[in-house]
């Protein structure tokens, strides 16, 4: 593994999202001295948080998945996860809705799971996800050290027996009909690979590999932090501060200051931070733009389809809603098509709706309820763009309202006392590409070693993280792409934990600035 040459005593780490924590906490577990400088008020990036009425309403990912990723973070200066974060496991982890009135719950226990499908579909596919879950587990131990925690230099890295298994598992193959080997149901079928929509690419075109989802999802477990989701990066950043991190919110970085090849300092808008290496978090365009110019690829990158995002605090709720419920439409092949190829919003949508206040009635006022509904939706390269959403937003928003109470959330409308409405829009405005929260898609051209590196021709000391680089989108692989940046600078490859300085204060330069 390529590492950084030079010193790299003082690093500067843009962005206190998930995977700038992950980074600075690997960081200074490695005795590197850290400065993280966060535009906003608040650490969290995508998982940040907005108040309104009492509703503590979760802006980014609301499915937390294989905790033990997070846990390496706190290990990393010597601290326990359960210390900082309570982690509550989610059963069902999800309830599936169908256009034809049937549900199921999706249970991660393999029993549980099993009675479940029997009841639903009958003994044989009951069978049939027993195997399947056999090969999700396989599938996942092979791919994870090899292909997903991993810094990759070259494509020839590839060249691994692993990767010889991983095509006799058939991970090269389309995810659908390697479902479809297990599942003769195609509600099942949905059940299993509706996640590559995460990843950005249909399940008719996703390489079988991103069957790594439906395992994190509906083996590993699903988790909801006390406090919401917002709870993790405020938890990270706390023990980052403890354990000795100079935290600097409120503040934007403007430019790089350049000697050569080395980045020398990160210039903020309260002045010149000196450093020997930098990892930049934001969007790809974004870190391009302060390194200078975007590395060539023979391709243009691909962007993931985007959301719509209603966060809907109400008077009441409804019983056959689970903590996350994904309500599908009779539609699915054809809404694929729509986000991705025809730019249009889905004629018959699948929806996310995550009733947080199931497991947490704290993040709501007494006797109220918290309710988020995602929406897949084109992005702006090949739907409307961020200027149509001004307009297209509200309409669509009454479109959503409308298809729920037909699902059965009656009376949804004039339910809601407090809500907020994030489009395409808002995420462009966010500063990310396409106005898609999901970055780059995971086609086979970008996936592995054929993703945006996380280093960067041409820059000698400058490093990047998130899910625009490797591994890619998602919560776990984002705070592995902070370890694989820390990696990067530090060379250190085993586990052993040094303590860094004491700890420095939070800095809020808009606070200061009042």
């Amino acid at each position: 593994m390529r590492s950084l040459s030079g010193r790299t005593d003082h690093v500067v780490v843009v962005g206190a999202g998930l995977a700038g924590l992950s980074a600075a906490l690997h960081l200074l577990g490695a005795g590197r001295r850290v400065t993280v400088v966060e535009r906003d008020a608040q650490a969290g990036g995508r998982a940040g948080r907005i108040e309104r009425g009492g509703y503590l309403m979760d802006t980014g990912p609301t499915v937390l998945t294989m905790p033990d990723l997070l846990a390496e973070t706190f290990a990393a200066v010597g601290e326990r996860m359960r210390d900082h974060v309570e982690l509550v496991a989610l059963h069902p982890a999800y309830r599936a809705r169908f256009a034809d009135g049937s549900h199921l719950d999706v249970h991660t226990d393999a029993e549980a799971m099993a009675a479940e499908v029997e009841r639903f579909a009958g003994a044989r596919e009951a069978a049939g996800y027993r195997r399947l879950r056999r090969w999700l587990t396989d599938l996942y131990a092979l791919q994870m050290g090899r292909f997903i925690d991993a810094n990759f230099d070259s494509p020839w890295q590839l060249l691994h027996p692993d990767l010889a298994r991983l095509a006799v598992m058939g991970g090269f193959g389309p995810l659908d009909r390697a479902i479809g080997r297990f599942l003769g149901d195609e509600r099942l079928r949905r059940v299993f690979s509706f996640q590559s929509l995460y990843a950005g690419v249909a399940p008719s075109r996703a390489l079988a590999a991103y069957a790594v989802i439906a395992y994190m999802d509906t083996v590993a477990g699903v988790y909801f932090p006390r406090g919401g989701m917002h709870a993790v990066p405020a938890a990270m950043a706390r023990v980052a501060g403890a354990a000795g991190a100079e935290l600097r919110f409120g503040e934007p970085v403007h430019a790089l200051e350049r000697r050569g090849e080395r980045v020398t300092a990160v210039v903020t808008a309260s002045g010149r931070i000196a450093c020997d290496a930098v990892v930049l978090t934001p969007d790809l365009p974004v870190s391009y733009q302060l390194l200078g110019r975007p590395p060539r690829r023979p391709v243009r990158l691909r962007h993931s389809p985007s959301a719509v995002v209603l966060h809907a605090g109400t008077d009441r709720t409804w019983p056959q809603l689970g903590h996350h419920t994904i309500s599908f439409g009779g539609a699915w092949d054809g809404t694929f098509r729509e986000l991705t190829r025809a730019g249009r919003l889905m004629s018959d949508p699948s929806l996310l709706i995550t009733r947080p206040t199931a497991t947490d009635p704290s993040l709501a006022p007494p006797g109220r309820h918290l309710h988020y509904v995602l929406a897949p939706c084109p992005n702006t390269e090949v739907g409307p763009d961020a200027m149509h959403w001004g307009e297209l937003g509200a309409r669509y928003r009454d479109s959503l309202i409308g298809e729920l109470e037909r699902r059965g959330l009656h009376g949804l409308g004039d339910a809601i006392d407090e809500e907020c409405l994030v489009t395409p829009a808002d995420w462009a405005a966010r500063g990310h590409a396409a106005g898609t929260p999901f970055s780059v898609s995971h086609t086979f051209a970008q996936t592995g070693p054929f993703r945006p590196r996380n280093l960067v021709r041409g820059t000698a000391n400058a490093v990047l993280a998130g899910c625009g680089t490797t591994p890619g989108v998602g919560v776990p692989t984002v705070l592995v792409s902070g370890k694989l940046a820390a990696l990067r600078i530090t060379g250190v490859t085993d586990r052993r934990i040094r303590r860094a300085s004491p700890a420095l204060p939070v800095v809020n330069r808009q606070e200061a600035a009042k």
